[in-house]
């Protein structure tokens, strides 16, 4: 899948990102709009909803999308100090601001791998919203929510999540991962 990430893309070229809080920022905005374009990483800066077009914005990314992309060899992070960031110095930094990180690291990068466009869910209260095809083409089918294998699960926020995920009309899922290994769950609604 590797080989995949950028179609239009030279696989050789290596980008440039920022990392600003807790975000990276791709400053060129013609990069920023390729990668865009060609995954649906990140967000052009100031749009709402972003569609399948080329924007001439700031490309901003979550750390979990930055961290991914370093991972595939396609980004490099630069600190504050101008110090390009390795794998484990930007996971340690994203790790010591954000509860589960490494959790939410491993589904995200579970299901890029699979072939899904994985986004914020924040708007719907998930963690992640899922598409097969990406924003823009298809509304997204899946809501998922993220726990490590230990944590206990309360059942009303199940229920919750359930009856948010179905009032907007999106499946629901958890991702649990357990030693490192990601797991998930497919709830439906059941009629007696």
């Amino acid at each position: 899948m590797t080989s995949d990430i950028y179609p239009s893309i030279k696989h050789d070229e290596k980008f440039i990102g920022h990392l600003v809080g807790l975000k990276v920022l791709i400053k060129d905005t013609k990069i920023a709009s390729k990668i865009y374009m060609d995954g649906f990483y990140g967000k052009p800066f100031g749009i709402k909803k972003p569609e399948r077009r080329e924007y001439n914005e700031v490309l901003e990314l979550s750390l979990v999308e930055a961290l991914y992309l370093v991972e595939k060899g396609k980004l490099s992070v630069l600190n504050s100090e101008g110090k390009e960031m390795s794998f484990d110095e930007l996971l340690n930094e994203a790790y010591n601001r954000i509860k589960s990180f490494k959790s939410l690291y491993i589904i995200y990068r579970d299901l890029r791998e699979k072939g899904y466009v994985v986004r914020s869910g924040l708007k719907f209260g998930s963690d992640y919203s899922l598409y097969r095809h990406g924003p823009g083409i298809e509304h997204a089918p899946y809501l998922i929510h993220v726990y490590e294998g230990d944590e206990i699960i309360d059942p009303i926020e199940l229920v919750r999540m359930g009856r948010l995920s179905h009032s907007v009309k999106k499946k629901f899922m958890l991702g649990i991962v357990r030693n490192g290994i990601p797991n998930y769950i497919l709830f439906k609604w059941y009629k007696p």
